[in-house]
C-alpha cells in the first residue's frame, strides 16, 4: 500500500499570500499542522478567533462557543449569537461586479456591489411597507437571475425566512412546498427560458397565489417580457 500522492502544493510565495497564512501568523502558528491541532484541541478559542478574523459581525454575542463537544449531533455552536446573513453578503462596495448573469438566450447583465446594495435596500423597504417582519416567510417562484438574489437578500435583511422553487415546478408541487410555510409575499418572474423556448409563469403564479391563502402580495418582475401583463 502506498501513501496518497500529493496532487498539488502551492509555491511558498502563494502560500505566504493566503488568508490562512495571515491567520496563522496572527495567532503564532508556524504551519498547517499546528493550526489543525489548535482547532481540535481548543475549539472554544479557535472558532471565535476565526469568526473575528473573517469579519463575522454578531448582533448578539454568543453565550458559549461549543455546548457539547462530545456529540456531533448536539454540539451547539455559538449558542445565543445572532447575526444577519444579508449584512455579510452585502459588505462589498464600489463598482466591482457583485453579480454576473448570463441567460440561456445569451443576455448578459452585471450588477455592481453598489447597485446590488441599492436594489436590496429598495426591495427591503417595500417588504417593510407591506408589513413583513422578522420571522415572516417570503417565497420565490423564480428562475436563476439577479432579481432572485435581490429578493432573497431583501427578505433575509429584514429577518424573514426565504424559500424558493424553480418555475418549472407544477402548481401542486409549489403549493405543497409553500403551503407548509405560509408566506406573506410571493415573488415571481413573468416567465423563463428553457431549451430555447419561452415559458409563461404568470398563469402558474396566479394559481399558486389563489391556493395559498397566506399570500397577501405578489411581486412580478419582468424577465422574458419588458412589459408583462399583470392585470390578473
Amino acid at each position: 500500500m502506498h501513501d496518497n500522492p500529493i496532487l498539488w502544493s502551492p509555491s511558498e510565495a502563494r502560500a505566504a499570500a493566503s488568508a490562512m497564512h495571515r491567520f496563522m501568523q496572527r495567532h503564532g502558528h508556524d504551519g498547517y499542522d499546528a493550526l489543525y491541532r489548535w482547532s481540535i484541541e481548543s475549539p472554544e478559542d479557535f472558532w471565535p478567533s476565526l469568526a473575528d478574523f473573517t469579519g463575522v459581525h454578531f448582533h448578539s454575542a454568543p453565550e458559549r462557543i461549543l455546548a457539547d463537544p462530545s456529540s456531533i449531533m448536539k454540539a451547539g455552536w455559538f449558542e445565543g449569537a445572532t447575526l444577519n446573513y444579508a449584512e455579510h453578503l452585502l459588505g462589498g462596495t464600489g463598482d466591482r461586479d457583485a453579480i454576473v448573469f448570463v441567460g440561456e438566450q445569451g443576455a448578459r447583465r452585471t450588477m455592481s456591489h453598489d447597485e446590488l446594495r441599492d436594489a436590496v435596500a429598495a426591495v427591503a423597504a417595500g417588504l417593510r411597507r407591506a408589513g413583513v417582519r422578522a420571522g415572516d416567510r417570503v417565497a420565490g417562484f423564480v428562475p436563476n437571475c439577479p432579481e432572485a438574489v435581490v429578493a432573497m437578500l431583501a427578505a433575509t435583511s429584514v429577518g424573514a425566512v426565504w424559500s424558493s422553487c424553480s418555475p418549472d415546478f407544477g402548481v401542486s408541487g409549489v403549493v405543497d412546498r409553500f403551503g407548509q410555510i405560509e408566506p406573506r409575499v410571493l415573488f415571481t418572474a413573468d416567465g423563463y427560458f428553457y431549451n430555447g423556448k419561452r415559458h409563461d409563469s404568470l398563469a402558474t403564479a396566479r394559481a399558486i397565489a389563489a391556493a395559498v391563502p397566506s399570500i397577501e402580495h405578489t411581486v412580478v418582475f419582468d424577465f422574458t417580457d419588458a412589459d408583462p401583463d399583470i392585470d390578473a
